[in-house]
């Protein structure tokens, strides 16, 4: 029987991430989970938010935000596809980048079924977020961190 190394692990996460985002805002859009919930008090709660813009709420037109989201995905998943068939040797870059895949897919999803991003996060004096753009964001981070390393 072959073990499960690390990365193997991290990419199962990825997928377990997705699916529980995706969990939530179905169980929000269906009725079955209802907000606001306190976590932290009234500092951090569970709530719905239908987000129509891009990060942070802001505004930019739908269409051109669907079809910039939609390119986005595809690109990433050819980079990545790319990466694991040619072998190169930027294997630090495609754990951070199937996190940031995972998080955009989940996002898009949302945008063509209902037109707008299903945020349920809601952290007191900044916005209200979901679980795909903080694997979104850690991503980007991360991947910077990589870029710098490298100079």
């Amino acid at each position: 029987m072959r073990k499960l190394n690390i990365k193997s692990i991290a990419y199962l996460f990825a997928a377990m991430l997705f699916v529980l985002d995706r969990v939530l805002k179905l169980a929000l859009i269906d009725g079955y989970l209802k907000g606001p919930v306190n976590l932290l008090g009234n500092f951090f709660r569970f709530n719905f938010a239908g987000n129509p813009y891009i990060a942070f709420s802001l505004p930019l037109n739908q269409v051109l935000i669907l079809v910039l989201d939609s390119v986005v995905v595809f690109l990433l998943i050819a980079y990545i596809v790319y990466l694991i068939l040619a072998k190169k040797r930027q294997e630090a870059s495609l754990l951070p980048l199937t996190f940031l895949t995972f998080g955009a897919i989940s996002n898009v999803l949302d945008r063509y079924r209902f037109g707008y991003v299903i945020d349920y996060l809601d952290l007191k004096y900044f916005t209200v977020f979901n679980l795909a753009d903080v694997m979104i964001v850690l991503s980007i981070c991360y991947l910077l961190i990589i870029l710098n390393k490298k100079k």
